[in-house]
């Protein structure tokens, strides 16, 4: 086959993708419980080796016994994760539910759904995983366990299938924290730091090989050798990948039987209990996730350092990444909150000293103001004192400098995040997942419907015509617009709502409520605008999920980055649509007395008494704080209710004589886990995160405080998640990343509106510029200011009116723009682009002064390529006299698609120089 061509293949349930090899055969266990074990691959996967003898030489390795790697020690498990026969593991679950009685069998249980389960089983033991079934029996159901495990030959096929890394050597260069540095240079005693049992040790790793087991670490104990979480990998890549019908139909995998409810659950076993024993034990002698849950869900820890490498043990490199993130970025919003507050409270001052606050405050009747609303009377300026005065709590001289430094900050802190992502991905070994590690989706390997050769790997890899998924994703922007047009449209309404609402509220009896009907009607909007975005969200994530799946995208990463991508234009829109028609639309388009723009016949929307700043404070207080209080009131309500009916459906046990003693026993692993509930992944805690980040940056000049309550909220926020990974959610199977993902070109693209916006809050919607401008050219102690924003009604309003009236404006007596209006605009436009031109320019040299790599990473990377080079001619020289001549595979190595063969069995046996560098480049001395 040529090496960019591509084929069609087609699946059928006849002809399944794992083609067997060898028959089934069942034992009986000496417990009574009927064990299968599949024979499917096991001799294709024992001969795998001999078929290809690969000529690359690792450097030798000592394996000592202090250089463990995993849970190398234990010779048993010691948390209940095994067979009935007390040592086969547990690595995977699956559960279905069934009615116990004939006539509810026949009712309840789909005849396709026990088809497909019983093919998917049945494949499942064909791939060569071993099987034990579990019931648990309750008054009308029966609940089913099939406990799963992979031999150590299924193991070692699917490692070197999916490129799982293994250790080679323990690395020993310590761990520092950033901060941990300053504070000791300092010589001030670090509060944040904590000792946390058994740190996971640090290995040089490369991708595994079957024909090289005796040169890593560990390989002598075969039980042991893969690690707790990378045996899930390979469960979930078997289940994920095998058909249980047609494969035409995408009757693929086990997260569309989950779906279709055949199967209610499928997950991995935690390792033990959280609940920390009693009476106490030393701390080593804990589990890992009792570890976790003592020195990190607990809310005593909330000052303490996360432990990042217990976590990425226990869950991988993608959850480890997302807490290092969220800590990183709490840590990071503690200046920005303090800057924000001494602001805030600088205001105060401010307002005591104010002059024009002083003079709108004693001006009495001086100023009789225009009706709000048709419907409304005249009303005296003065009487908004109070309201104006904390209006300048949010709209005074030292916005600027927020802005300023929050749009500074927020460069800055994306630019030393880049340097701890490195520095993680590297001392994690990730920093070449993305571009070289990462496989094909196991949903894409089993419905793409051609293969072509990989230009990076050489590998034969599943291929979806490109073509084809430029049309679907086309399909997927269609229905973003409308779905943004359906948010335009909400707002809309909403502004009606609060126009409509004011006037109902006016005409009412009752004094006081008359006196705030503007009040009442924007607090009410907001309150109805919160809710609404949660209910568009919700509706737009279920179907971006569809849209994204039909896309068929290659890789996990691309899948999420799209999906990420889709849902976040839309609630881009969603949750800013209102707070940006506040700050640079509302009162802008009112016109003036006695020719006021209308919109569908209601007189347009002008902002409140105190100005559109403090509305805007308003509204972002409301929706950001708001979806704050709801969203932990639901992560900390919402999860224990679940469980609760978990638990609660699972109670009702079958009493019935040698039944009952049985039930008293504790219940089993699986059992437990089965009460827990599904991780719903990261998706909804990274978008709550940057839709707060979006707040307290791009409005930041309205809301002094938001940075304060992001850090007050972000503090809640990372116990409330690592209680729910911890103690609440079911083991999710581990995902390896290099970084946050489309996450952080997301946070890019709001650190740059937040500079524009800023700029345009500061020059049109703050009063920052009219009294710069008034101070220079009229008066430098601002004495006559509030008479000045005022402008006279028209003289064909006052002879039909009878009376003359004021309003916020730059007019004249026939409602023609002021000469001054035209100098503020053009001072307004000069001070966005000299604003917007300084915080680039700075922001573009903090880009240059701090590097993406720190130079102790670039140090430790060019020093393993400096040793890869090295062994890499080593490895040459020896193949020259080691190395049969290089020659072309015998047909029998051409594998179809369905045989799932790697890349290595499709190439000539011949030494491949990049595969000796891959697994070189990690191995050097200290």
């Amino acid at each position: 086959m040529n090496r960019g061509a591509a084929r069609a293949v087609t699946h059928t349930a006849d002809n399944p993708p794992s083609a067997l090899v060898r028959p089934v055969f069942p034992f009986t266990s000496s417990s009574g419980i009927k064990v299968i074990h599949g024979g499917g691959k096991f001799g294709r996967m024992r001969r795998r080796g001999d078929q290809r003898e690969d000529g690359t030489t690792l450097i030798t390795m000592e394996t000592s016994p202090e250089n463990n790697y995993g849970t190398m020690n234990a010779v048993q498990p010691q948390d209940g994760n095994v067979f009935s026969d007390g040592s086969t593991r547990v690595d995977f679950v699956l559960v279905w539910e069934e009615p116990r009685s004939m006539q509810e069998e026949s009712m309840g249980v789909s005849p396709a759904h026990h088809r497909w389960r019983e093919e998917f089983l049945k494949r499942l033991r064909h791939s060569g995983l071993l099987q034990e079934q579990k019931e648990v029996l309750q008054t009308k159901k029966r609940i089913c366990f099939v406990l799963l495990s992979a031999p150590w030959s299924v193991l070692c096929y699917y490692a070197e299938e999916i490129s799982l890394r293994v250790p080679l050597q323990v690395v020993t260069a310590p761990i520092v924290n950033w901060s941990e540095q300053i504070l000791s240079k300092l010589s001030l005693p670090n509060l944040m730091s904590q000792d946390v049992p058994n740190p996971p040790p640090d290995y040089y790793t490369c991708q595994f090989r079957t024909n090289k087991l005796e040169r890593f670490l560990g390989s002598n104990n075969k039980d042991t050798f893969f690690k707790t979480t990378q045996r899930h990998q390979v469960l979930y890549e078997i289940l994920a990948r095998t058909p249980y019908g047609l494969v035409k139909n995408g009757e693929v995998g086990v997260d569309r039987l989950v779906n279709e409810q055949v199967f209610t659950a499928a997950y991995p076993l935690h390792e033990g209990d959280y609940q920390l024993p009693t009476p106490p034990v030393s701390p080593q002698s804990l589990s890992l996730r009792q570890i976790l849950y003592a020195y990190w869900a607990q809310w005593s820890c909330w000052r303490r350092y996360q432990p990042l490498d217990h976590i990425r043990e226990y869950f991988g490199e993608k959850i480890a990444l997302y807490f290092a993130w969220l800590g990183f970025y709490t840590g990071w919003l503690l200046p920005a909150s303090v800057v924000g507050t001494v602001i805030f409270l600088i205001g105060f001052w401010l307002v005591a000293t104010d002059v024009p606050a002083n003079e709108l405050c004693g001006s009495g009747n001086s100023f009789v103001m225009c009706p709000l609303c048709n419907i409304c009377s005249y009303w005296n300026y003065s009487s908004i004192c109070v309201t104006y005065k904390a209006g300048l709590l949010f709209d005074n001289g030292g916005t600027v400098f927020l802005s300023v430094f929050m749009s500074l900050w927020a460069i800055t802190f994306l630019e030393y995040w880049k340097r701890t992502c490195s520095s993680l991905s590297h001392r994690w070994d990730c920093s070449d997942f993305q571009d070289i590690e990462e496989r094909p989706r196991p949903e894409f390997t089993a419905m793409a419907p051609m293969t072509m050769r990989n230009p990076v790997t050489g590998a034969e890899e599943p291929y979806f015509p490109e073509n084809k998924r430029f049309n679907r994703t086309l399909t997927g922007c269609m229905v973003i617009i409308i779905m943004v047009t359906v948010v335009l449209i909400f707002l809309t309404a909403i502004i009606l709502y609060r126009t409509i609402l004011s006037i109902i509220i006016y005409k009412s009896e009752y004094s006081f409520f008359s006196f705030s009907a503007g009040r009442i009607a924007s607090f009410s909007g907001s309150v109805l605008n919160l809710l609404v975005i949660l209910l568009l969200s919700r509706i737009y994530t279920a179907l971006a999920h569809i849209l994204t799946r039909w896309e068929m995208h290659r890789t996990q990463t691309k899948y999420e980055d799209m999906f990420i991508l889709k849902v976040f234009v839309f609630q881009f829109v969603n949750f800013y649509s209102s707070p940006v028609y506040i700050a640079f639309f509302k009162g802008r388009f009112i016109g003036y007395p006695g020719n006021y723009n209308t919109l569908f016949g209601v007189r347009n929307e002008d902002c409140g008494a105190g100005g559109c700043l403090i509305d805007l404070a308003q509204e972002l207080l409301v929706i950001m704080v708001g979806k704050q209080l709801i969203n932990n009131i639901q992560e900390f309500i919402s999860p224990k209710v679940k469980s609760w009916w978990q638990k609660r459906k699972m109670n009702p046990q079958l009493k019935e004589a040698g039944q009952e003693a049985q039930r008293q026993e504790e219940a089993s692993p699986w059992e437990a886990d089965y009460q827990l509930l599904v991780c719903e992944g990261l998706f909804s805690e990274y978008l709550e995160m940057v839709i707060q980040f979006g707040f307290i940056t791009i409005f930041v000049a309205a809301c002094p405080l938001a940075p304060l309550f992001a850090l007050i909220n972000n503090w809640v926020e990372v116990r409330l998640d690592a209680q729910k990974f911890v103690t609440e959610y079911r083991r999710p199977v581990v995902e390896r990343a290099q970084d946050i993902g489309i996450w952080f070109p997301i946070l890019q693209f709001i650190a740059h509106m937040a500079v524009l916006s800023n700029a345009f809050l500061i020059a049109f919607t703050s009063s920052f510029v009219p009294r710069l401008y008034y101070r220079y050219t009229r008066d430098s102690t601002l004495s006559g200011f509030i008479n000045f924003t005022l402008a006279t009604s028209p003289l064909s309003y006052q002879q039909q009116h009878n009376t003359s009236c004021r309003y916020r404006g730059f007019r004249d007596e026939n409602g023609e723009y002021l000469p001054e209006y035209f100098h503020l605009l053009a001072i307004r436009l000069g001070f966005v682009i000299i604003f917007e031109h300084v915080v680039f320019f700075i922001g573009r040299l903090i880009d240059l002064m701090v590097p993406d790599v720190s130079e102790e990473v670039e140090m430790k990377i060019k020093r393993e390529h400096y040793m890869a080079k090295e062994a890499l001619a080593e490895n040459q020289s020896l193949g020259k006299t080691m190395i049969p001549g290089n020659g072309e595979a015998p047909p029998s190595e051409l594998r179809q698609r369905r045989s799932r063969i790697s890349p290595q069995e499709s190439d000539p046996p011949s030494p491949n120089l990049e595969e000796i560098a891959e697994e070189t480049e990690a191995i050097f001395s200290s």
